[in-house]
């Protein structure tokens, strides 16, 4: 005879209230299901125990029954202190893979995206002209998450095991060890061959690849972003910029600059400072050519006059 929790006898009194209300008719089976937690499957499993065992049958009947998938203990204990010393703040499947076993996960589908409302990498793709296709079904959708969720739960650890605690030594372990471990690991051969890469006209990558956000002027021609107060100069073209909406961009080099549409108002600091544009990085544009092309020496493929005329 086995003896029950609290809990699970107010559980198993519940279900059978709903039960009851339900073969009385007073709801419908679906609605029992729903009012219990249950799928529709399991619902009619429960009515089925229930018309058989009656009141007992409502209790998890695995109890006191030892799993048949049980490990030794001293299998269990060992994992439990490489965990609890070594990897502690591995993921459950980076964890199993050190230990020579897998764990598969099973992602969860979002709801829709705004495409009036783009997070910084859509922002850019856009200014790039890249075109982003929405995940919407569990398994796109699954296919992105479970990349991200695996350098998230991978990466870190990685650089705690080897005791790497720079931001040079991460470079150097990335490239030297990291990622063709992890392309060993996850890399798939392309269906087909050919680059989907395409050339750049012109964009500028500095502004591009820039965290960007909307800030309004104040009054006194400053604009306030994360504790700092950026002092915007004088302008030829505008009394003031009070009121206006400015975009802050912080660059790669943690620098930040001002723009109102097409015009730079300054270039600052990490830390708000104004800087002169000689001290700021030249901004990464395309190449032009040193002379225009109308000026430059063309070669035809067809002869010229003083050409064919020569014998």
């Amino acid at each position: 005879m086995f003896f029950y929790t609290k809990a699970a006898v107010e559980r198993a009194m519940q279900v059978q209230e709903v039960i009851l209300r339900a073969m009385a008719k007073k709801i419908t089976w679906w609605q029992a299901a729903e009012i219990i937690g249950i799928s529709d499957r399991q619902m009619r499993r429960w009515r089925e125990r229930y018309e058989q065992f009656g009141f007992r049958g409502l209790f998890d009947r695995r109890r006191g029954r030892p799993s048949p998938k049980r490990v030794p203990v001293t299998v269990m204990e060992k994992v439990l202190g490489l965990y609890r010393d070594r990897y502690f703040d591995l993921n459950v499947r980076h964890f199993h893979e050190k230990l020579g076993s897998h764990f598969w996960l099973t992602p969860k589908a979002g709801g829709a995206v705004d495409p009036q409302r783009p997070t910084q990498v859509g922002r850019a793709l856009r200014d790039l002209g890249i075109q982003m296709i929405p995940a919407y079904s569990p398994q796109a959708r699954g296919r992105s998450e479970r990349n991200f969720g695996t350098w998230q739960g991978r990466l870190p650890q990685e650089l705690r095991i080897h005791g790497i605690k720079s931001l040079d030594a991460a470079n150097a372990f990335l490239r030297e060890r990291y990622i063709a471990e992890f392309n060993q690991r996850f890399q798939v051969a392309a269906a087909e061959r050919g680059s989907a890469f395409l050339p750049r006209r012109g964009q500028d990558l500095e502004r591009v690849f820039s965290l960007q956000w909307e800030r309004t002027v104040n009054r006194d021609n400053t604009v306030t972003w994360q504790n700092l107060a950026l002092q915007i100069e004088p302008v030829k073209w505008r009394a003031t910029l009070a009121g206006c909406t400015v975009t802050v961009h912080q660059h790669l080099d943690a620098t930040l600059s001002l723009r109102y549409g097409p015009h730079c108002l300054g270039r600052y600091s990490a830390q708000g400072v104004p800087v002169t544009r000689s001290a700021v990085l030249p901004r990464v544009m395309e190449k032009t050519a040193v002379k225009p092309p109308w000026k430059t020496l063309r070669v035809s493929h067809f002869p010229t006059t003083s050409a064919a005329a020569q014998p």
